[in-house]
């Protein structure tokens, strides 16, 4: 499979998606976000694929935000637009995936880089990591959810001052938040990524798939989350899985999920 701004690539039930422009520091444009929403779209429905990873291309830039000269002439319909298309076809789509998604964070990762980073169920910076949301520096806000995801993560003061100053903030303070999950030199990003990605894959994909979507209903509006966690609890004992691994709890062996 092969796109003009991204590479993709699976090995071994691990889908690696790398935002490919080096040169632009891997900005999204358009297409790049077009490409994206359909390489996700292509490992959610290829059975071989059980994690994705997203990261970007170099050692400089994960996505060091959006292409401005692409949009710094955009009416207020062509804003909502872009707006709109950074929500659904990218972070809420990944954040709705039924496969785990984890964003192997390194160097600049901003504004619409870092709300993508949100997006994903966890994040691994290496130690030259710097992130910021800086829209108010052009005059706007994020866009692409990130007035809703960075409070969920790090708290409402917190996510006001990043948000109102724009400032950086380094991989150690992003942990120290809890914007990322761990941290990690930079040579040893991807094989952490990677060694997180082989723990999940040895569980229930099943499983993990109703965890997500059950996680996931607490932050949506007008969904008790509770009972999404009841319904997906109780789907799961009717699964091939959930006989093959209480069956090799019970006989203390490894479980073969049928669904991986």
């Amino acid at each position: 499979m092969t796109f003009d701004n991204l590479l993709y690539q699976t090995d071994q039930g691990i889908t690696t998606i790398t935002v490919n422009r080096p040169d632009k520091l891997n900005a999204l444009n358009y297409d790049t976000v077009m490409e994206l929403n359909e390489a996700i779209n292509d490992a959610q429905q290829d059975r071989n694929c059980q994690v994705i990873v997203i990261t970007g291309s170099g050692t400089k830039a994960f996505v060091a935000g959006a292409d401005i000269k692409e949009f710094s002439q955009y009416s207020v319909t062509e804003a909502r637009a872009l707006a709109q298309r950074g929500h659904t076809q990218l972070c809420d789509l990944i954040e709705q995936s039924t496969k785990p998604v984890i964003a192997a964070v390194n160097g600049f990762c901003l504004g619409g880089g870092l709300e993508l980073a949100m997006a994903c169920h966890i994040r691994v910076a290496s130690d030259n990591a710097k992130m910021a949301l800086p829209e108010v520096s052009l005059g706007v806000i994020p866009g692409y959810g990130g007035t809703q995801r960075l409070p969920q993560l790090i708290g409402k003061g917190r996510a006001f001052e990043m948000i109102m100053t724009g400032g950086m903030i380094d991989a150690q303070k992003a942990f120290s938040m809890g914007l990322v999950n761990h941290v990690v030199e930079q040579d040893g990003l991807m094989l952490l990524c990677h060694a997180i990605a082989e723990k999940i894959m040895s569980n229930s994909t099943v499983a993990i798939s109703a965890a997500i979507k059950a996680i996931n209903a607490n932050y949506q509006d007008g969904t008790d989350g509770y009972q999404v966690e009841i319904e997906e609890f109780s789907k799961c004992f009717a699964t091939a899985d959930f006989k093959e691994g209480t069956n090799a709890f019970i006989n203390k062996r490894k479980a073969n999920f049928p669904g991986n």
